[in-house]
């Protein structure tokens, strides 16, 4: 079952994120994402965590690239994958980090048909390049508070069913179940097999 979007939805502080990455993406699924005023609610996204080879923090490894998976929960982590694509993650307690994978388009949908062209809805937003691309997410917000503009992020209202599987894109540890999903949603990157969390 979605939640409900018809109840006030408080804004999440940064103690939301200063928690595991795995409880974090689970949490997020229901979620509504603002950039700017545009965006939605949140339907997939997987977890990373420093004990985990395809995490960009594994070992404690810094570079210039994923210095801001080392700073304060709550904050933006906006890396280019493959030199072709944005991508949005929000950091974790403990160096993890949760990657927003798929929204449903709910504020802004004009604006995002403007930057990502004559697509269907349900493809606005469904993969990380193409959700940062539909709201505009450039390296310019890595290392950026969660909390306070551009972003806006407002709590899930009711319960979510999620779906859980594993992980899109990776060649190291892609047997973990870490990527959670808005259970029936039409607007995920890529189905999930019959797996309730």
């Amino acid at each position: 079952m979605a939640p409900s979007r018809r109840k006030s939805q408080p804004a999440l502080t940064r103690a939301f994120f200063a928690r595991d990455a795995l409880s974090v993406a689970r949490d997020l699924i229901g979620v509504v994402l603002l950039v700017d005023g545009v965006g939605g609610m949140i339907v997939e996204a997987e977890a990373y965590d420093p004990t985990d080879p395809a995490s960009h923090s594994y070992e404690g490894r810094r570079t210039p690239r994923n210095e801001s998976m080392f700073g304060p929960a709550g904050q933006s982590y906006v890396y280019r994958s493959y030199g072709v694509h944005w991508c949005l993650n929000f950091v974790c307690g403990g160096g993890g980090a949760a990657l927003i994978r798929a929204l449903e388009p709910i504020a802004g949908v004009e604006a995002m048909q403007r930057r990502r062209g004559p697509v269907k809805a349900n493809q606005l937003c469904a993969g990380p390049g193409r959700l940062t691309q539909a709201l505009a997410i450039t390296g310019a917000l890595d290392g950026k508070p969660l909390d306070k503009p551009p972003f806006l992020l407002k709590a899930r209202t009711g319960r979510a069913e999620i779906v859980v599987g594993p992980r899109i894109g990776i060649t190291r540890a892609i047997e973990m179940p870490w990527r959670f999903g808005m259970a029936g949603s039409r607007f995920v990157s890529r189905r999930f097999a019959l797996k309730i969390d």
